[in-house]
């Protein structure tokens, strides 16, 4: 296991800086993505991809993963609104070789929203034809897909993701946190242990997606005792954020940052 830090957690600074940052700190790892300071230019991602990725590696630290949105927000163009699927192809495919270049080993997607007139069914089937549409193009470019289940998406429950698992061998980018918050036990988020290939890190407690290490109800070393028993070996991102979504803006993120990383240390 190895760690990172999510670029979005420090909304004010560059990707330049933040990467400076993480080497302070020990962390030489970063995920990056779309938003704030350090946000991607999409455009140079799927039509500049070689010439972008050279000058990122320039910064000297390994990014862990990408998390990508096709449209400009969740909603727009999301895995569960099979309007957008030939849009998302194309641009998935232009996404391969920046993802490549840049020796990233895995990218994040988000499973989708709650389109005009869907049930939660009709939201995953949706999103099952959408990735087996996308993840042969991962495969055969040697990256891994994943996606998240999060708050606010149709793909809220544990008994949901696995249902959607067994209809198409995704991969979760997993983070405890969101389900905390919905108020599942953390036995219950276990079961989704064993399709992790990217996980996020922060402390959570029902109704509160973040809380400071001491606050929260995530039992961290059994978290990462289960990754173990799983023989996970990628990724544990940092992810405490200052941000409207779900109230996370009232922790000292580099304080939290740097409690959790000393956890994780101790336990690897």
């Amino acid at each position: 296991m190895k760690l990172s830090t999510t670029a979005w957690s420090f909304p004010q600074l560059s990707l330049k800086e933040i990467t400076g940052i993480l080497k302070v700190l020990g962390i030489n790892s970063v995920d990056i993505g779309l938003f704030y300071n350090s946000a991607l230019d999409k455009n140079r991602l799927l039509n500049d991809a070689k010439r972008y990725a050279q000058e990122l590696l320039n910064l000297d630290i390994d990014f862990a993963n990408l998390y990508y949105l096709f449209g400009d927000g969740l909603a727009e163009r999301n895995l569960a609104d099979g309007k957008s699927l030939k849009e998302n192809i194309e641009d998935f495919k232009k996404l391969m070789q920046f993802l490549k270049t840049a020796k990233i080993p895995s990218v994040m997607l988000l499973p989708g929203v709650l389109n005009k007139g869907q049930s939660r069914q009709d939201a995953l089937k949706e999103t099952v034809i959408s990735l087996k549409k996308l993840l042969p193009i991962a495969n055969d470019n040697g990256i891994i897909l994943t996606i998240e289940p999060h708050v606010h998406s149709y793909l809220e429950s544990p008994s949901l993701v696995l249902e959607l698992l067994s209809q198409v061998p995704v991969k979760l980018t997993l983070d405890y946190a969101h389900f905390v918050a919905l108020g599942y036990r953390q036995e219950e988020i276990d079961e989704l242990a064993k399709y992790a290939a990217h996980v996020h890190l922060r402390q959570a407690r029902a109704g509160s997606l973040q809380a400071k290490l001491e606050q929260g109800t995530i039992n961290f070393p059994a978290v990462l005792a289960k990754l173990k028993e799983h023989n996970y070996k990628g990724y544990l991102s940092i992810e405490y954020v200052h941000q409207d979504y779900m109230n996370t803006l009232y922790d000292d993120v580099l304080t939290e940052t740097v409690k959790m990383r000393d956890l994780l240390r101790q336990f690897l």
